[in-house]
């Protein structure tokens, strides 16, 4: 008990680098998402096999592996310098994008092409009536999905302490080693993670049921 006391001051630093790399991942990686959902949608062919393109390469391909190339691939080009958190940050961002994309444009030709029609006949244009009327929709319906990928994102972030992002896990990773209190260290670790998911899980339902009854 005394040894995860000790431990929780140095392990909150790493809570924190996570929740703050996770909320800039996530808001990245939702906007390139929706562009990139957007493209898959356009009516010019190149521009959509563009977006599928790189929708198969990130969802074709570890994660671990996108990491490795962001910080270590384009580091050793002359004209790019990634920090260790940006690096992480734009892999998660990318890596979110892709599935997130794909969930968007779901959530887009699930909503009957009636309404757009009806919208275009009101005299709003298509990217009118893409942003005040399908996309609120849409989004609606895509809740349950963006809380299952933010969770799956959220999670991920675990793999950045393999560049050295003193994160949640890379603090574990140095009090287990001087302490060797590997079972009282790694449970608080993964009980600050439990926090973090159940939260997004409460907040996820909270919204759910507040569309519902609107």
């Amino acid at each position: 008990m005394d040894v995860i006391i000790e431990a929780l001051p140095y392990l909150w630093e790493g809570f924190k680098v996570t929740l703050y790399v996770f909320l800039i991942s996530i808001t990245i990686g939702f906007l390139i998402g929706l562009v990139v959902a957007l493209l898959r949608l356009s009516p010019w062919n190149i521009v959509r096999w563009l977006a599928k393109a790189f929708i198969d390469a990130i969802r074709g391909t570890p994660i671990l592996v996108q990491l490795f190339f962001f910080y270590f691939g384009l580091n050793s080009l002359a004209f790019i310098s990634f920090d260790r958190t940006t690096a992480g940050i734009l892999t998660v961002a990318v890596n979110a994008g892709a599935y997130f994309a794909e969930n968007i444009r779901a959530g887009i030709e699930s909503i009957d092409k009636g309404q757009d029609e009806a919208a275009r006949s009101l005299g709003l244009t298509s990217s009118q009536s893409m942003r005040h009327v399908i996309l609120p929709q849409a989004f609606r319906r895509m809740l349950p999905t963006f809380t299952n990928q933010a969770i799956i994102s959220l999670k991920d972030t675990s793999l950045l302490s393999v560049i050295g992002i003193a994160d949640l896990t890379q603090k574990g990773q140095v009090v287990i080693a001087a302490t060797f209190s590997a079972f009282e260290i790694w449970l608080v670790v993964g009980v600050m993670y439990f926090i973090m998911i159940y939260i997004l899980s409460l907040l996820s339902r909270y919204l759910e049921r507040r569309y519902a009854l609107r």
